[in-house]
This record gives structure tokens, sequence and C-alpha cells, in this order.
């Protein structure tokens, strides 16, 4: 794995509007306090979110854009950006790739932290469809097309954004995690992210439970022991 030394810059690729934040807040918090450059890219609004149809499209788009810089906030980013495609109908396109490697040239990160591709049979929310198309198109971006010169070479000709090579992806959301961050002393800094998602969380009772629940289970499974807790990664080395 790239030591904790070498990794500077992160990028995270998410599909909605607090999936970072289930994900991988925690470990986002902790590379924050080491002084690591952290950006979120969100490639939807999140505008088909929320349980009751109180708002329309735009509205819900641009409540739970404030809620992920609020959410952001709390863990320490203050670089969000976002790609406004529709909620639910995420595709890897060609088009999405370009958008990502376009991103991934700007920030210029070590690390990418991303949506497991493949569909998780262990459990169904991760595998939600645009998790996996956006998860697909990140990989896709990171390799071969960030890297590659000759890939979109408008990016270079027009935007003057050079090729830059990933050096690691962490996956979330997948059934066979090999890397654990043990997050306990950011569990709290998580759940305050998690809970500026208020269109999408203050409907959850017991919520802190179940997040603590959740994550502490992930610590077992990692052999951190009780009273521990932790996020779940695949790593893939991009050598």
């Amino acid at each position: 794995m790239l030591p904790e030394s070498e990794i500077n810059r992160v990028l995270v690729v998410t599909a909605h509007p607090d999936d970072a934040d289930f994900a991988s807040a925690g470990t986002v918090a902790l590379f924050v306090d080491r002084g690591v450059e952290v950006t979120y890219l969100l490639v939807t609004d999140g505008d088909a979110g929320g349980n009751e149809r109180t708002l329309d499209n735009s509205g819900m788009a641009e409540l739970r854009r404030s809620e992920q810089l609020a959410a952001a906030k709390a863990v320490g980013v203050s670089d969000v950006r976002f790609l406004g495609r529709p909620d639910g109908r995420v595709v890897p396109s060609l088009e999405l790739r370009k958008a990502i490697a376009r991103v991934i040239r700007q920030v210029r990160p070590d690390l990418v932290i991303t949506h497991h591709p493949d569909r998780n049979y262990r459990s169904i929310a991760p595998s939600h469809p645009d998790h996996r198309a956006v998860g697909g198109a990140t990989l896709d971006a990171v390799y071969p097309d960030a890297r590659n010169p000759y890939a979109f070479p408008e990016l270079i000709e027009e935007e003057g954004l050079e090729a830059w090579t990933v050096r690691e992806v962490w996956l979330n959301g997948g059934a066979t995690p090999d890397h654990w961050v043990d997050i306990t002393e950011t569990i709290d800094r998580k759940l305050a992210a998690l809970r500026s998602h208020v269109s999408q969380v203050s409907h959850v009772e017991g919520f802190a439970d179940f997040v603590r629940s959740r994550f502490a289970a992930w610590a077992k499974e990692a052999g951190f022991g009780e009273d521990r807790y932790a996020e779940a990664f695949q790593v893939v080395p991009t050598g």
C-alpha cells in the first residue's frame, strides 16, 4: 500500500451528497488532521433524494448541496465540487470519464476514494446504480484517462491540464474489503457530518446508535476489538 507519509492529496468521488460521509468521513477527518488536502467531487446533487416530495428536484438539489457543504465542513473539507448530473440516471459514459479525469488532473491526488463498481450481494444499499456507475467511471478516469496524454487531448490543448497518475484507489461499499481504518477518534465528527444531511436522516429513529453499531461491526471484522469504530475499503494499486 501507499505509505501514509506519501499521501498528500486525496480526491473523494461520490455519486450523491452523504455518500462520502457514510463511507469515509472518519478517514477523511484523519487525513485532514495530518494536513492532507482533501477534495470532494459529487457527480449528482442528490435531487432524487428524500422521503417526502415536499420540494421539486431543483429545490431538493439546492438543499442537498448546502447539506453536503455543511457535512464537509464538519470534517475539515472546504473544496467541494459538483458535476450536476441527474440523480438516479448516471451512466459510466465517456463524458463522465472526461469530467472526472479533468478534476483528477486539476487536483493531482495521490489517492482517490470512490464507490466499488461491482454489486454487493451482502448488502444492497452500497449497490445503488449511480454508485456502481460512478465507481466504474472513476476507475476508468484513473486508468487510463487521467494519466494518458492522448486521452481527451483537449484537456491539455485547451485547458492546460497535463496528465496525472493516481497512485492508489480505495473502493468503498464492496463485499470484500481488505483495508480498515480505525476511526474511533473521529467517529463523533463523522456523526456530525452525517447529521448535516437533515433531509436524509432526521426521520431515522436511533440514527446515532445505528451508525455506531454499523462501524463497530467493521472494527470487529478488522480485529480492532471492542469499543472501536472502523471504515472499510478495498485497495486497488495502479502501478
